[in-house]
Formats: structure tokens, sequence, C-alpha cells
């Protein structure tokens, strides 16, 4: 549920480096408590916290502290007359937890210090050493804050004020055809793959093959993610959103990292998805002025993108269904919404996760939804297992089909031409044993074309039928022309977790070829339909192994090069060392492979970036096992390739692995290259 929450972040720091963070605070509606104005106190270590507070927005700064670097204060609540919040060290290892009253003239602050366990103790010059040293934080440790703000804090206020006057420019609402018509605007990213065809691919140029090799960390942000950080960033005219996992949104200055808001959601206890270390969410998706999240524990949300305030609050589904949860398991999965929204005209669509288990009669039944972008109200549903009565429901056996999975947890894509949403769906449930679910199991490990306006089934195409692999279809579709037996097709691209790589007519889901991108021997040939004829092998040694392949990492295609790219992995039963991950280029028209770039002993598991410089970017993992005691290693490096020939023009190393898709976006004539590593954002620009 949400938080008290009503201020989200405040700043403390250095005259030298202002910084400030505006965020929604809730007015008091009459009397003495009213937090209007500007706030001064000055502490006994010689700094000085200054607040100012108008109708909708706090900001903050201290001056005077140049010991300390720029810390940010979240986890803020304001009840009655009451205010805390927390602030915590770049490092994490420490957290300064602030409690207090205000008045009409008045607000008095205490703190304490909280070290988390093997974390390190403050320096003797830091911001968070709260010993009893007459230098600096002394016992009693109060500050008490004056309406006013003369002086050093004023000074501090006004350099923030004339900072974000001169770097970011004045919000405009992000509408449908700002988003439908993204390549007028190649600056911002305005949705999950940038453009609704799910290409990933920038016109930005200005990090070229020549120069690539100048880039340079420009800014960094730590996040305290409960989980893999595996946010796609949304850039809108300056400010950059994205969410610290699970369910926290951040909108930072793009230029600097400045946060200018926070919105804290706290799912309910139990909610937990199979991936992504249990707690994941990949980003967020922005029509008008309001940013819109799906949450751990099924809720849709709606904030206003300027503040971060909350509108509406959605629930989808009840993460604690009686049909997912298993009694003796309260934190099994069951329905979540961790990938990022998809806009469609009016609508925000979303699918579900939670598609996971291995005990019959306990699943999800996976759906996508459509919600009015204003108010939150539902407005079709599309189950991705049909029930008795409707087409594919005699593919399930017995009452199967109503716990059978499927789930539908990643963002899909759209075509305005024919006003159809392409979604890909999750393995069915039990996952290992289809004995309980006899046929092929509709619409699980499948893509499916809806339509927009309604969620009317257009047409489907299933992968792998009776899935018991694991091979979910949960992938980007990702929409081009290709020249497919002397024709221009309207062609969908996929590369599926059962090794094969696909192009099918996207109009009428005919299918077009299936290339292998990975070793395989489960399948012999296609029928006329691209139905599988699979191998007599038995199961056990099919491959690719669960491991190998791609996952739900995004694929990028180049209209510059005509190019598919694909992240793969291909882990070998024979040990360490012979295991390796993979970026592929292939040509569109043909399936043909171009090239493949291979690292030993990692994982490109990373989703794929592309730029019309023909610049690749892709991040690697380090949780892969390796070495003579195969140690797991945290060693993610971020690299770029030439686009069309593979070449390793440039890497950094990230120091924690790679779980998000890289981005880039410009302002001010300066192009940025953005991905995470570990709990870290890490923001790449040319050195100047």
């Amino acid at each position: 549920m949400p938080t008290a929450m009503k201020i989200g972040a405040l700043l403390f720091v250095s005259a030298a480096a202002s910084l400030v963070a505006q965020t929604p605070v809730r007015r008091a509606t009459s009397g003495p408590a009213a937090l209007t104005g500007t706030w001064q106190g000055d502490a006994p270590a010689g700094w000085t916290l200054v607040l100012q507070a108008d109708d909708t927005t706090i900001s903050g700064a201290v001056s005077s502290c140049s010991a300390s670097p720029a810390v940010e204060i979240a986890n803020a609540r304001v009840d009655a007359n009451t205010i805390t919040f927390t602030c915590t060290s770049l490092d994490g290892d420490r957290t300064l937890t602030f409690s207090g009253t205000y008045t009409a003239n008045e607000i008095t602050l205490t703190w304490d210090l909280r070290v988390r366990e093997g974390g390190k103790s403050p320096d003797p010059g830091d911001l968070f050493n709260v010993s009893n040293s007459p230098n600096r934080f002394v016992t009693p440790r109060t500050l008490t804050l004056k309406r006013g703000g003369a002086g050093a804090g004023a000074l501090a206020l006004d350099r923030i004020a004339d900072r974000r006057r001169m770097t970011r420019p004045a919000f405009s609402p992000v509408t449908f055809d700002r988003i439908l018509h993204a390549d007028k605007e190649p600056h911002n990213w305005l949705t999950y793959s940038r453009t609704l065809d799910g290409q990933r691919h920038s016109p930005l140029a200005e990090v070229n093959v020549s120069n690539v090799a100048q880039l340079d960390l420009a800014w960094m942000w730590p996040s305290r993610a409960s989980g893999r950080f595996q946010a796609t960033p949304l850039v809108v005219d300056g400010v950059l959103y994205t969410v610290e996992a699970p369910n926290n949104i951040f909108a930072l200055d793009a230029q600097t990292g400045a946060v200018i808001w926070t919105y804290s959601y706290t799912p309910a206890t139990g909610a937990r998805a199979t991936g992504g270390g249990g707690f994941p969410n990949r980003g967020v998706a922005i029509l008008g002025d309001t940013l819109f999240m799906g949450t751990l524990d099924a809720h849709l949300l709606a904030l206003d993108a300027r503040t971060g305030k909350l509108i509406w609050d959605t629930v989808a589904a009840d993460f604690a269904d009686s049909a997912c949860k298993l009694p003796d398991f309260p934190f099994s999965p069951c329905y979540a919404f961790t990938h990022a929204p998809l806009i469609v005209k009016d609508k925000v669509i979303m699918g579900t996760s939670g598609g996971d288990g291995g005990v019959p009669g306990y699943g999800i039944r996976g759906f996508v939804a459509a919600f009015d972008a204003k108010t939150g109200k539902e407005i079709w549903r599309r189950y991705t297992i049909p029930a008795p009565g409707e087409p594919g429901n005699d593919t399930w056996s017995g009452d199967s089909w109503k716990t059978g999975g499927a789930g539908a947890w990643i963002t899909g894509s759209y075509d305005p031409d024919l006003n159809l949403i392409y979604w890909g769906t999750g393995n069915p449930v039990p996952t290992n044993d289809g004995s309980s679910r006899l046929g092929d199991n509709l619409y699980s490990n499948s893509v499916l074309a809806l339509e927009a306006d309604t969620g009317a089934l257009k047409w489907h195409y299933q992968f792998t039928p009776h899935d018991d692999m694991d091979w979910d279809s949960a992938h980007v579709p990702v929409l081009a022309d290709v020249r497919w037996q002397g024709r221009t097709r309207k062609a969908l691209l996929t590369a599926n977790k059962n090794g094969l790589l696909y192009a099918l007519e996207r109009g009428t889901g005919a299918f077009l070829y299936a290339k292998p991108y990975v070793e395989l021997n489960w399948v012999e040939r296609f029928t006329d339909t691209g139905r599988p004829i699979v191998t007599q092998k038995p199961k056990s040694q099919w491959i690719p192994r669960r491991i190998s392949g791609t996952n739900w990492h995004p694929p990028s295609y180049s209209p510059k090069t005509g190019f598919f790219y694909v992240s793969s992995r291909e882990r070998s039963d024979d040990g360490p060392g012979n295991s390796h991950g993979d970026i592929q280029a292939f040509d569109s028209h043909t399936g043909e492979r171009k090239w493949t770039f291979t690292r030993k002993d990692t994982w490109f598991n990373s989703g794929v970036l592309t730029t019309a410089s023909d610049l690749l970017f892709i991040g690697s993992t380090g949780d892969f096992y390796s070495g003579p005691t195969a140690e797991r290693r945290e060693n993610g490096y971020f690299v770029a390739l030439d686009a069309r020939t593979g070449k390793l023009l440039w890497e950094r190393s990230l120091g924690g692995s790679v779980h998000s898709t890289p981005m880039t976006y410009s302002v001010a004539g300066t192009q940025y290259v953005a991905v995470t590593g570990g709990n870290n954002l890490f923001v790449f620009a040319i050195r100047r």
C-alpha cells in the first residue's frame, strides 16, 4: 500500500555543489501549521539547512558543508504537525533518521544514525559522523528552523533556482502524437522501447564510431533497490524518470542526476515475482502530464509527472489470489505487474506476471488489459488462456486452464496503421511437467495480435506448443519491414527462448521463417503454417537448455543496417570455460547471421541499443559460475560495438551486473548514454 509520504525528497548539499529536489507536500488546510514559506536553521557543526515550501512542492539545501557531497533525503512523512524523513550516505552504509514538529514559526528536528550490518562507520569529516565530537553533531542532536532564510541558506536556494532555470526546459505534456512520432524529438525517450515498434534504435549520432572511445562518466545515481535494477528510464525534456525496485519512482535532472522528486510505494507483504530477484520493475510510461507504474502487488498507479503526487490507484488483480498462492508458501508468486506500461491512444496497457509454478492446480490465468489513462478504469481485458466455449479452450485438459499461467510480463508493441497491439506470453503452469495440462495449451508461448480499441484477438502464433522446457515467449515484438521472397512484408521479428529467430507477417500472423540462433535439436522442420515438427529424442536431451538462448531482455533493429540484434547465452554441461555470452546480428530479410561477438564465462544479460551512428551498446552480467572453484562474480561490463561488424570499440567495468537495457538521450546538445550496473544508474557522455 502507498506510504503516507507527502514530502518525497529533500537534499543536503554543499554550497559548492548545490542541488535541489521538488516534491509534493501536504499543506495544512488552515491554522498555524501551514508549511508554506522559507525556513532556515544553523547546526552546531556550522552547516545551514534551508527548506522552502509552497502549495505543492518543497525544496531543501545545506550550505557550508564542504566535507560532504550531495545527500538525498527521502522516505519523508508529514502527519498533522510532525515531520519525519531519512537521508542515506551515497554508499548506502549509513542512514540518518530525522523527526520533529512544526508550528507557525518554528520547525524542531532531532536525528539518529544507523549503520547497516557490515557497513562502514563514518569518517571524521563526514556529514554522517554523529559522534559527540564538538565539531560534529553534538548531543542533544537538535536543530531549530525559523521562518526567514537569509544569509548562506538563501544564497544556496538562489543558486538552485538559477541552475534549474538554466538546465531544464519547461515541462510540455507528452501527447500520444508525440509518442507516435518519437523520431521528431530524438533527444527524448518517451516510451519503454523509445518507439512503439519496439526497435530500440535512436537517431542520435553525436556519439559515433570515431569518438566513442572518449565516452566518460557524466554522472552516477545510486539507488537502494531491493531487487535487480532492471528499469529503462524515460527522458522528457531534460527530466529522467526511473524506478528503484520494487516501486519507488525518481525524477532526476537528466544532466546532473539531481533529484527533483520521489514517490515511494510499498507493495503488500507477500507480493513477489518469479524473476528479477523477486522484486523487479522495468520502468514507467507517460501520457500528458501523468506517469504510470505497475506495482508488485498488481496495482496500476498514476502520478503527476511534475510533482510526483498520486492521482489514482487501480487494483487490477489480487496478488494473494488463493488460486495461485500456495497455502504454506505466502511468498509464492501470484499476480504482479513488473513491466513498463505501454501507452496506446488514451489507454494504458498492462500484462500480468506470476505465470510460473510447479504445483498442479495453483497458478495465475494470464491477461493483458487496457485502462483509461484519465480515470484508471479498466476498458477491456484479454485473457491469455481461453475459457470454456472460446476457441482454444480444448487445448487444456480438465480444469487446467483456470490456473495455467501464460503470463504477459514484458511490454508489447503497437502498429498504428493496423491498430494492433502485439504481446508475448509466458509458459504454461506447471512449468516443467505438462502431465496435468494435456494439449497445446493455447495461448501460452505465443505472440498475440490484439485490436487496440477492444482487445479482440486478431491472430496468434504459438512458438512452442505444450511447453515443459520453460521456453516462455515474453519478449518485446519488434516491428520492421523486410524483403521476403521478392516482396516487402510488414514483419514482426522476435528471438525466442526455444533457440529460434522468427519473422511473421504482422497483419495476419503468417509464418515467414524461423532460423536457429543457438545450438538446438528439438525441432526437425516446420509445416507451411509454421507449426514445429519435433524430434523423437527424449525431452531430457533437448537443447537449448533452460538457461541458454535469450531471455526477456529486449533486442534491437537498426533501419540503417537492416540487422536484427539479439543477446544470447550458451550454457554448457561440460563446466566452466565452455559457456559464453553472445551478441549476434542477423539480416532481417533472410535470418542469416552476419556477425557474433562472444565473451567467455559471462552473459550479455541486458537488452540492446543501436544508434544512427552505427553503434551498438549492451551490458554483461557477472552472475555466472566460472573458474576452478565455480565462484559467483559481479563483474558487469558495458560495451560499445560497431553495429555493422561487431568490432569492440569501448568498454567500462561497472562493478555490478547489468540487468537493464541501455538507452540514450540528449540535453542542451550533449548526447548521454545511460545504463544500470548493480544498483547504480551510470550516465556517460563524450569527454569535453
